[in-house]
């Protein structure tokens, strides 16, 4: 067992929980849903809550961006919310992210709480406050920190998941691993991602994070530790956003973690045999994406706009070690398309 924060619960019954939560009493409750979470996760949750009303998004990242806040602004004001109303958002990152930020601006904040239903969002987006939705594409340009009132987890909601998405969430329990437990990524490495011990990675994660959280809540510094894989994964993720089937964000991040170790090897003496290990165990797990050799240099473009840069410069999060990290590394452009190029090599 792992120490958890206060506001946040793992709960194998989330109705009776969230029954006594609610039971506080808010003056107006609204929950936000998607197509996905309307369907799977509402119904279990629905026969506890007081009179509420459904705030129905479309599901998906390149629906995250200002113009479905304002969707949901609107039924917020359209059913009277007050400061003293309750915000639900159940669903998984993008629900959690896009809805704690419309909470947290909408009359100059209302209380809201998370309920993760993804095995990203319970090991990851859920924790930690940050909040905001994409703009021109770029991951989470417009937000704020806001820690959401309370955050109840339930792995029951794993087994509405569709195996893409449940695989996609995996990257997040990699990543923590890497960056500050090198124990507990031998434990991951031995089984493939289907066979892997969900509540225990939840448990653990949300150890991971919230201990970062807590001494930089504002990512300062320390917390910056958190964006391993993602300054590329983010580039590549918005490159193939409006694709027909566009990449996860954990597909996305799978690669940039490949990515990122490969750049550690050349600037913080990252081992090369770990390098590979990484590499050998994201690809069984992830597969490999076909990168067209022409489309790498407007990939490497996307991280320009990368919320980390400072000045102009691109800066990373690398690893010196699995399981020891550093951060505010500076990179270039031609460092991030040779990486790229590394990816693109494996298993030629």
């Amino acid at each position: 067992m792992y120490p958890l924060p206060e506001n946040i619960e793992i709960t194998e019954e989330i109705a009776g929980v969230l029954n006594e939560f609610i039971g506080k009493g808010h003056r107006k409750i609204g929950v936000l849903v998607d197509n996905n979470t309307l369907i799977h996760c509402y119904p279990l949750i629905e026969p506890v809550l007081p009179p509420h009303f459904l705030i129905h998004i479309a599901p998906g990242e390149k629906h995250k961006d200002l113009s479905t806040c304002n969707g949901i602004w609107e039924e917020m004001t359209h059913h009277q919310m007050d400061r003293d109303s309750l915000l639900i958002n159940l669903g998984g990152g993008v629900i959690g992210d896009m809805g704690g930020f419309c909470a947290a601006t909408y009359k100059r904040g209302i209380s809201f709480i998370n309920i993760p239903t993804t095995l990203l969002a319970q090991v990851d987006a859920s924790i930690g406050g940050k909040l905001g939705v994409d703009f021109q594409g770029f991951k989470n340009h417009i937000g704020v920190f806001q820690e959401p009132e309370r955050v109840f987890i339930c792995p029951e909601f794993l087994n509405t998941l569709p195996t893409k998405e449940l695989r996609s969430g995996f990257a997040e329990v990699i990543k923590h691993a890497l960056i500050k437990d090198a124990s507990h990524w031998e434990k991951v490495v031995k089984n493939h991602w289907d066979l892997q011990p969900w509540y225990h990675h939840i448990e653990h994660s949300v150890y991971i994070k919230n201990q970062i959280v807590q001494e930089d809540p504002g990512e300062s510094g320390i917390r910056k530790l958190l964006n391993f894989g993602h300054t590329v994964g983010h580039a590549i993720e918005r490159h193939y956003l409006h694709e027909p089937d566009p990449l996860l964000h954990g597909e996305a991040i799978a690669i940039g973690m490949i990515c990122e170790a490969h750049i550690s090897a050349f600037k913080q003496g990252f081992p090369s045999d770990q390098l590979q290990m990484i590499s050998n165990y994201i690809i069984s797990n992830y597969g490999k994406v076909d990168i067209p050799l022409e489309e790498l240099n407007a990939i490497t473009k996307n991280v320009l706009q990368d919320k980390k840069n400072v000045e102009g410069q691109i800066m990373c999060t690398l690893l010196t070690s699995i399981g020891q990290a550093v951060y505010n590394i500076p990179v270039t452009l031609s460092e991030i398309e040779q990486s790229l190029q590394f990816y693109s090599s494996l298993g030629d």
